[in-house]
């Protein structure tokens, strides 16, 4: 046996008790860590975007790089970790998100920034499949819907946090001082991280094919979706993507259904149950996402915020994720329906985000404070109860594929409508200003001077825009919400979900 393989089994003989000092702490800073990184940086886009001489998509590639390696690497790494050790996983993935900062705060070209984020997006996708794997083969019954709602809650606290806090930071050390300090403690939590017990299903596999495709994928339609607006929808560049995207998923997924260790498990995706749940999850992502990521330049562009003054703005969109989670576990557990309860937080993302219809730069705050409230609440809600009622419904050998999975469809669906909100954006402004180049200047938030006409064209150009760019993210989440309620409350097909259903663990 080699000194690594004593070391693991060493460390796979402690104890239970041993195992939830270590593991829960640790895991929990890492996700608020990772969910701090999606949220705040969009405050920062701003300042990037001027230093940097940035716009367009090479500037929205800043976020929406990150969520796409954060997508597409969770479900390969999810599965990974089941073989390879959650622990270790855990530990490089930390690694990498640390470097991947390091190099983000010392980036001398936007091209070089954007490598870095998708070196951090690796590493965020690591932290979250192996940090859940953990937590669920740690803990069972009310003390994983505890653990999964301490989960929730800290991602809310990154979430919540996340805007202010990088608001600060910019204020006092600029934006490079910023990701900074997300690298040191990335570094702290790689330390500690090689403490946590080692956990393992050994007789895992891991889907080369499988996963090389997802990857591909789920790129190539970034890619095209975020350079579309400014290459053309009829270039050639961005019909060869979405060509290769369309191919590549066609092949994944017959791949899934010939592999002896699929990725996505068909046990999975044929269970109605965790499909409603997953859908669930990716329907308050889509309707929370997109205002998170572009509001705060509107903010700070159309409305004069100070970066600090838009991160605490956007209090009232994450600070209800910071309390419900836990209020929605403590719910579920005292015997209220999660199913009904999920379902109110659907339909509370949809009114919300139709209330955004109401922004107008004259009156930023008034008219959207009740939809920003309702948004997150929504968001918090899901976070609270979707990972653990999913989670119960599979076996414990599929825990580290299901955690990715989960954190798969919630990551797609963060990065895919990035791209879509930006690509909707630039379109909209593209049309009404009749300039391209004009149109992703005023989308990064570079507006004329004060006062002059041409700055209240393009305020009048960017808020029609944000308006139009609503109305499809508000009617997506409806359709989305049909389709959850269907499949949560129909009758199940299975004698085990229909317990489960019932029993509403």
């Amino acid at each position: 046996m080699t000194p690594s393989a004593k070391a693991d089994a060493r460390l796979e003989q402690s104890t239970p008790r041993t195992a939830a000092r270590f593991t829960l702490p640790t895991v929990l800073v890492g996700v608020a860590l990772v969910a701090m990184s999606i949220s705040g940086t969009a405050i920062a886009l701003p300042d990037i975007g001027r230093e940097l001489s940035a716009a367009g998509s090479l500037l929205n590639w800043v976020v929406a790089g990150y969520n796409l390696a954060f997508a597409a690497m969770t479900l390969v790494v999810g599965a990974a970790s089941d073989r390879a050790g959650r622990r270790r996983v855990f530990v490089i993935a930390a690694a990498l998100f640390a470097a991947g900062f390091v190099a983000t705060a010392c980036a001398p070209t936007i091209q070089f920034l954007d490598i870095a984020r998708i070196v951090s997006g690796v590493g965020g996708a690591g932290m979250m499949a192996a940090g859940g794997a953990l937590l669920a083969h740690t803990y069972e019954g009310a003390a994983r819907n505890r653990a999964f709602a301490l989960m929730g809650t800290m991602a809310g606290v990154g979430i919540a946090v996340g805007p202010s806090l990088v608001g600060a930071l910019i204020s006092a050390v600029g934006w490079r001082g910023s990701f900074s300090v997300f690298a040191a403690v990335a570094v702290i939590i790689t330390i500690a991280a090689t403490r946590l017990t080692e956990s393992r299903d050994k007789a895992a596999q891991t889907d080369w094919i499988g996963s090389t495709l997802f990857v591909v994928t789920l790129s190539a339609f970034m890619f095209s979706l975020l350079e579309g607006p400014e290459y053309g929808w009829a270039h050639p560049t961005v019909l060869v993507g979405f060509g290769i995207g369309l191919a590549a998923a066609i092949v994944f997924a017959l791949s899934q259904r010939r592999s002896s260790a699929p990725i996505l498990a068909p046990e999975l995706v044929a269970h109605r149950g965790f499909m409603g749940w997953c859908l669930a999850t990716l329907t308050t992502s889509i309707g929370f996402l997109g205002v998170l990521v572009f509001l705060p330049t509107y903010l700070q562009s159309v409305s004069g915020y100070t970066p600090i003054a838009a991160g605490f703005f956007m209090l009232l969109l994450t600070a209800p994720v910071l309390v419900a989670p836990m209020l929605a576990a403590i719910l579920v557990n005292r015997g209220f329906s999660a199913r009904l309860l999920i379902l109110i937080a659907l339909v509370l993302v949809v009114f919300g985000n139709a209330g955004l219809l109401a922004l107008r730069p004259e009156h930023t705050m008034g008219p959207v404070v009740v939809p920003l409230l309702l948004i997150g609440i929504g968001m918090g809600t899901s976070f609270g109860i979707t990972d653990g009622q999913a989670m119960a419904l599979i076996p414990s050998r599929l825990v580290g594929t299901a955690a990715g999975f989960l954190n798969t469809v919630r990551g797609a669906a963060e990065a895919l409508v990035i791209a879509v909100f930006s690509a909707s954006l630039l379109a909209v402004l593209t049309e009404r200003l009749d300039n391209a180049k004009h149109a992703s200047d005023v989308s990064a938030g570079h507006l004329a001077e004060p006062g002059s006409a041409a700055r209240n064209l393009e305020i009048d150009a960017f808020t029609g825009s944000w308006h139009f760019t609503q109305i499809g993210v508000g009617t997506l989440c409806l359709i989305l919400t049909l389709i959850v309620t269907v499949l949560l409350f129909t009758r199940s097909t299975s004698a085990h979900e229909k317990e489960t259903n019932a029993s509403e663990i």
